[in-house]
Order: C-alpha cells, then sequence, then structure tokens
C-alpha cells in the first residue's frame, strides 16, 4: 500500500475523506494522526441564531472538571478542559436562553391543548427549522471543520448513546455535551450524557421514583452504553432502577436531583451491596472489564471493521481500561497500529449517508445553494442527524444499503455535480414532527443547485498526463480498486466531453461507480 492510500484511508475514518489538499501534502500517516488529534484539542461548539428555538433549555454548560468521573480510581478529566495551569479552559458558551414557564416539569412538550391548529403548524415549523439548522449546520462543520476527528467522534457517540426529542434545543445541549467531551474520558461522558435531560426524557427517567421505579433508563444504560447483553441481570436492570430514582431536569432544563423521590435504601448491583445512588452504579459499571470491550469493540466496528477481531480488540480494551478509558488514547493506539492499514480493511466499510455527504462535500468544496435538499437526500439514504431510529442507533454495516437507497446513492454525484433532477417520494415517519404529511408534501423532484471547487482536483492531475488522468483521480476518489472496464469507459467519456467538462466528467463518473460507497 503506498503513502497515499495509507493517508486517504486514514483521512476517511478518522475524519470524513482527504481533500487534494491533504494529499498534496504528503505527510506520512503518522505525522497526519498527529495533526488530525491536534487540530481536534479545541472544542467548538455548534450554534448559530437560526438553530435557537424561540423558547429553549438553559444554556450550555461545560462540565467541570472532575465532575463526570464516577471512578475514585480513576484520575480523569473532561476533555479538554484544562489549561496548562491546571484551571478549567474557558468554553464559549451558547448564548443565554429564555426558561420554560414557571411550575412546568415536563420541558419536551408546550401546552399544545390549549393551541389553535394554526399555532400548533407554527410551533412546528418553528421547531422543524431548528432542527433543520442543526442538521445541516453540523453537515458544513463536518465537511470543513480542521477538528476532523472530534466531529466523527461526535458522529459516533451521537449514534452510540442515540436519543430523538422533540425540543431542538435539548438536542442541541446533549450534541454539545457530547462534542466537548468525545475525546476525554468514558466515565466523564457517560455520566455527563446519563444527566442530559434530553436523555432523562427520551428514556423516561423523569418518571423514575421510589415506589414506583421505571426500568427503562437503567436498562438501556448497561444494555447499549457500557456492557452489552449478557453482562447483567434481571435484577441489576431493577436495582440500577432504584439508584437511578430521583434524577431529573428542572423547568430551566437543568439535572436536578430530587432526594424526595429517590429510593435510598439498600441495594444489590453486579454483586456488590450498598446504598447506590446513580454516579455510584455507573461506577460499578466502569469497574468491569466487560465495560471497556463493549466500548472498544464498538469503536473499533465504526473506525476500523464491521467484523470484529478479538486479536486487536483484546489488547485495545485492556489498555483503555488501564488507561481509566481514555479515548483519545485508545484512538491513538488504533490509528497507530500496523493492522489498521491491512487490506482486510481498507475499502470494506460501506459509508453511511452522512459520511457519503459529508465526504462529497468536503472533497469537492461543494456548497449547495440551499441546504433543505440535504435533509432530504439523508431521509432518502435512511440516516438524519438528530433523528436516529430508536434508542439502538443506526444498525449500520450492510442495512445502509438495499435497493432503492443504492440507486439513490448512484444518482447523487450527477445531481450534485450536474444539476440532474433528484427524485424521491419519502417514507411516512410517525415519529416525525408532522408526521402525516401527504404523498405530495412528501414527493421532491427538483434539480439541486451547487458549487464545486475542482481547482484544487485539477491542480492534483497537473503533472499527470491526459491518458493516465482517470487512473490517476480514481486512486484519490475511491478507497476500493477501480475495475479496468469501468477505467475505459471513464476514459472513453471523458475523452468525448468539451475541454472545459472533462474534469467534472471523470469526476462524476467516479463518484457514481459502487465503489465510491466503500471507505
Amino acid at each position: 500500500m503506498t503513502t497515499q492510500q495509507q493517508l486517504q484511508h486514514l483521512y476517511w475514518r478518522a475524519g470524513f475523506g482527504p481533500r487534494p489538499e491533504d494529499v498534496a501534502a504528503g505527510l506520512s500517516p503518522r505525522k497526519a494522526l498527529r495533526q488530525l488529534l491536534q487540530n481536534s484539542d479545541k472544542v467548538e461548539l455548534l450554534d448559530s441564531p437560526q438553530m435557537r428555538y424561540m423558547e429553549p433549555l438553559a444554556q450550555f454548560r461545560p462540565v467541570a472538571p472532575g465532575s463526570g468521573t464516577p471512578q475514585n480510581s480513576m484520575v480523569t478529566t473532561p476533555d479538554q478542559t484544562m489549561t496548562g495551569n491546571g484551571q478549567p479552559a474557558p468554553v464559549a458558551a451558547v448564548p443565554s436562553r429564555s426558561a420554560l414557564p414557571k411550575g412546568r416539569s415536563q420541558p419536551p412538550l408546550l401546552r399544545r391543548k390549549e393551541m389553535t391548529p394554526q399555532e400548533r403548524k407554527m410551533q412546528n415549523q418553528s421547531i422543524r427549522d431548528a432542527f433543520y439548522a442543526m442538521n445541516t449546520g453540523w453537515m458544513q462543520r463536518m465537511a470543513t471543520s480542521p477538528a476532523q476527528l472530534r466531529e466523527k467522534l461526535t458522529l459516533f457517540w451521537h449514534g452510540h448513546f442515540a436519543c430523538r426529542v422533540r425540543r431542538p434545543d435539548a438536542a442541541l445541549h446533549l450534541n454539545n455535551t457530547i462534542r466537548q467531551l468525545a475525546l476525554g474520558k468514558f466515565g466523564d461522558l457517560l455520566l455527563a450524557v446519563s444527566k442530559e435531560p434530553a436523555m432523562l426524557q427520551f428514556l423516561n427517567n423523569q418518571q423514575n421514583r421510589k415506589q414506583h421505579p421505571n426500568e427503562n433508563f437503567a436498562r438501556e444504560v448497561m444494555e447499549l452504553f457500557t456492557l452489552g447483553r449478557g453482562h447483567y441481570a434481571e435484577t441489576d436492570v431493577k436495582e440500577a432502577a432504584r439508584a437511578f430514582t430521583g434524577w431529573g431536569y428542572d423547568n430551566q432544563g437543568a439535572f436536578v436531583f430530587r432526594a424526595n423521590q429517590h429510593d435510598d435504601g439498600p441495594k444489590t448491583f453486579l454483586g456488590r451491596t450498598g446504598n447506590f445512588g446513580g454516579e455510584e452504579v455507573l461506577s460499578i459499571i466502569l469497574e468491569q472489564p466487560a465495560c471497556a470491550e463493549f466500548i472498544t469493540t464498538k469503536l473499533y466496528r465504526f473506525f476500523v471493521n464491521d467484523v470484529p477481531n478479538a486479536q486487536h480488540i483484546g489488547p485495545l480494551a485492556q489498555a483503555f481500561f488501564r488507561s481509566g478509558y481514555d479515548i483519545r488514547a485508545l484512538l491513538e493506539q488504533m490509528f497507530s497500529a500496523d493492522w489498521f492499514y491491512d487490506s482486510a480493511n481498507v475499502g470494506t466499510r460501506i459509508k453511511s449517508p452522512v459520511e457519503l455527504l459529508a465526504g462529497i462535500k468536503r472533497t469537492l468544496g461543494l456548497q449547495l445553494v440551499d441546504d433543505k435538499p440535504l435533509i432530504v437526500f439523508q431521509k432518502a439514504l435512511g440516516q438524519t442527524l438528530f433523528e436516529p431510529p430508536n434508542v439502538a442507533g443506526w444498525p449500520g454495516g450492510r442495512n445502509w444499503i438495499d435497493s432503492s437507497s443504492l440507486l439513490y446513492r448512484l444518482q447523487l454525484p450527477s445531481v450534485l455535480l450536474k444539476n440532474a433532477e433528484f427524485s424521491v417520494s419519502l417514507k411516512q415517519d410517525e415519529n416525525d414532527i408532522a408526521p402525516n404529511l401527504s404523498r405530495a408534501d412528501r414527493t421532491f423532484q427538483e434539480p439541486v443547485k451547487t458549487t464545486v471547487r475542482l481547482a484544487p482536483v485539477q491542480a492534483l492531475l497537473a503533472k499527470t498526463p491526459p491518458a493516465q488522468q482517470t487512473a490517476q483521480l480514481g486512486q484519490f476518489l475511491l478507497q476500493a480498486p477501480l475495475r479496468p472496464d469501468n477505467l475505459a469507459l471513464i476514459q472513453q467519456a471523458a475523452d468525448k466531453a468539451p475541454a472545459e467538462g472533462r474534469l467534472r466528467t471523470m469526476v462524476t463518473a467516479l463518484l457514481s461507480l459502487p465503489e465510491y460507497q466503500l471507505m
């Protein structure tokens, strides 16, 4: 494997693909990894005036150092929140936001029963606009941010801690909490996410009270967030649910512990007995080596290969556990391993819809005149940011591809690069803000206007003879080998194209191949 192939593999897995200038820089994979890590040190919160719903929750609160550390045996600090003098580094807060009406205990829904149909429609539109701004703003961040690894990892945790709520402000707050702690200690991230109003509401812990425990939150924390099935018993779920009683949020959308609703009796959890609260339950979970193996395996499947390799995962999980769940150290070890560049791990993973779209935008500097079609593309391809299908997140892998989604994937380059018409009738979504749209309202059928930066791609081919440019371009754009018959067909099409459209013809044809779906 050439150095360029290794670089492209690293940029696709640790980010959203290489730009022409990334390849032209000629860094070694080791130096490129160091740069990716350094560029992701800074935390830049996702925010814009368009993302701010008219009646949101409290402003973003940076996590105080050590506050997310359940284990006394660990020396942990939140990801990138310390300065050289040991003080918390300032994190730009989302501008101040209005509180909920006094006396409200449930922020997700306003008093819809008191609204007229027109007021409800206007409220739905306001909520939808905020979510659309969050979605397209994050997509732009993925495509352009120097902090590629932080954004890629935020996407991973976005699926791992899958959460779908009606309030845009709560969803954005959760997303920024994940973004801030994405590369730090897993214990900090787990505790912070567990105290997010969006997650507490989504998993019904606001209704978890002593003598009437709700087990949903406790079950998902173990099954999906930390241990996986087979590493706990039903009694552990019941006892953990008792420990989490009283965890909720107030009218301002801040976490609150309601002692009068907490079951402070003795509990036996994973073989330990005591008057445990939620923090102690998370501590005990993190003391289990199975937790380190579960998280490492999931990260491996996302960043390396859908098929776990026990010989690779075992040492990684052990080091992860010994480090106190240091996510940054785990990823650095993963990306530095010789086997990371094995042929079995290169060009073998199917890009998610978000990775596909963000990758095209990043590689070609593509901008849409109107970003709304990005939402249509995501819905048509089966992955819409901030709208996971359920608490388990998106299944990924081969589940990304079916007969209709593959057709849309292969059409997408012509739509984005040649203003071709995109036609789709989106499926009904019972969880959507406006779920009962007519077929006409769910149908998108129009060309998509875009601009692209092909000059850097042209510069990459400057020293390559025209007869070899298709092959050279294929090596840059594709992670899987280009078949000779496809190479010949694309070369013929390029030769017939007018000079000013030759490069665009080659790029469009290469991105329309099934091989471009792989990374």
